[in-house]
């Protein structure tokens, strides 16, 4: 029995129709283009992965967002990716095997179980870009720097760009003493800004009053970069990798600020988004038109350790279909000149075609019996004999010399 409504998609599973498939295409090989003016090369990872190298770093986050499926030739869990960062880290890690930094870039769809609560899709298509082998900042710098050149490119403007640390919240557990229960039932209640639960969590932690403060008041530490210097008086009795993490802030908050004066920078301390893989600074890019962030990455060492080589890494992603979306505006369609063929079998026509097409032309030949000729086709020019040579010509300047002769198929034949 044939199912109804057959035309209908899956929740969260979209098409994209000719004309946003060309700008999407184009923004890609645009992205792509600039990715590699950085040094960033392309990598293909597969769609479909064994499940515990999907789920390792970053993938365990996502453990629930991944499609599961039993692999038919070696009975192994398979899993359809929902997140490409740890298949590039083993890239990295088990086959080129560089000692120098390594740069790579990539594009591809992704799947989901369930969709955002904003975004509502469940199949986006991930672009980023990961730089692998160096523990400085500057490659966190560097890393920040080319997503907001991605983001201009696009045509984005009012870019708003939150970093963070998760260093920080690491630090102080560990200070703190706490059980991994502790750090647990903590970092969930953080996640959420849940102020009273907070304060009811402290009451019942056993941990000195000054630390108590500190957590309680990582929450409130959201702002300018006068949140940096609260931070530094509040933390003057943290661990020194507390202090260092608001030291690295601060510099790469200022090299920020001296690359792109017209940035907006705001800092948020309890920003713990990727608190199980991340281990350094995070960042984020919004505009106003969004309510959720457009690109986001951070540093996650040693992503690449269960691979077989642990190393230094930074990186973002984005979904390429919402920057797609984001710069409609300043994209302007390019309609390219669309070439008419009459429907002869001549080998000087077949000839003509092939030299045009060569040339990345692009030629529709009208078929046998075909509804519609090159008007409605949206053709804007038409192949015409002249003495022999077949000439293009302009479709207006054709119709307005014999009216009608290139506006239906059976015109065409006669």
């Amino acid at each position: 029995m044939r199912q109804k409504n057959s035309w209908l998609l899956p929740d969260g599973i979209e098409e994209v129709l000719p004309v946003e498939a060309q700008h999407l295409e184009s923004l890609r090989n645009k992205l792509l283009a600039q990715f590699a003016c950085w040094g960033y090369n392309l990598v293909i990872p597969p769609f479909i992965d064994f499940l515990d190298s999907l789920l390792t770093g970053a993938g365990h986050d996502l453990a629930l967002q991944t499609f599961k499926l039993t692999d038919q030739v070696s009975g192994e869990m398979l899993g359809v990716r929902a997140d490409m960062t740890p298949q590039v880290a083993r890239i990295d890690a088990h086959n080129l095997k560089n000692e120098s930094p390594t740069r790579l870039c990539y594009v591809g769809t992704v799947l989901h179980t369930r969709g955002d609560p904003l975004e509502k899709t469940r199949s986006p298509m991930q672009l980023g870009a990961e730089l692998y082998g160096h523990a400085g900042l500057e490659s966190d710098v560097e890393v920040i720097c080319l997503m907001l050149e991605m983001l201009a490119t696009t045509g984005l403007q009012n870019v708003h760009l939150d970093l963070g640390h998760v260093g920080i919240y690491r630090a102080l557990s560990a200070q703190a003493n706490l059980t991994d229960d502790q750090e647990s039932e903590l970092f969930a209640v953080l996640q959420r800004k849940a102020r009273p639960e907070l304060k009811e969590l402290m009451a019942g932690y056993d941990i000195n009053g000054e630390l108590k403060e500190m957590f309680l008041k990582l929450p409130e530490l959201n702002g300018d970069k006068d949140i940096l210097d609260q931070a530094r008086s509040l933390f003057a009795t943290a661990d020194d990798e507390v202090k260092q993490a608001l030291a690295n802030l601060r510099v790469i908050a200022e090299k920020l600020a001296a690359r792109f004066p017209g940035l907006t920078i705001s800092f948020d301390l309890a920003e713990l988004r990727g608190y199980h893989y991340h281990t350094g600074v995070v960042f984020a890019a919004f505009v106003p038109s969004v309510g959720r962030e457009i690109a986001r990455g951070g540093r996650y060492d040693n992503i690449g350790a269960v691979f077989g080589r642990g190393r230094p890494a930074t990186g973002f992603s984005a979904d390429l279909k919402v920057l797609s979306s984001l710069s409609k505006q300043s994209f302007q369609y390019e309609k390219r000149e669309l070439i008419f063929a009459p429907c002869i079998d001549d080998a000087s026509l077949h000839e003509k075609i092939r030299d045009l097409r060569a040339q990345q032309q692009a030629v529709i030949q009208q078929l046998p019996g075909q509804i519609g000729g090159a008007e409605e086709l949206g053709c804007t020019a038409f192949l015409e004999q002249d003495q022999q040579h077949w000439v293009v010509k302009p479709l207006a300047l054709v119709s307005a010399i014999a009216p009608g002769i290139a506006l239906s198929s059976a015109s065409m034949q006669s």
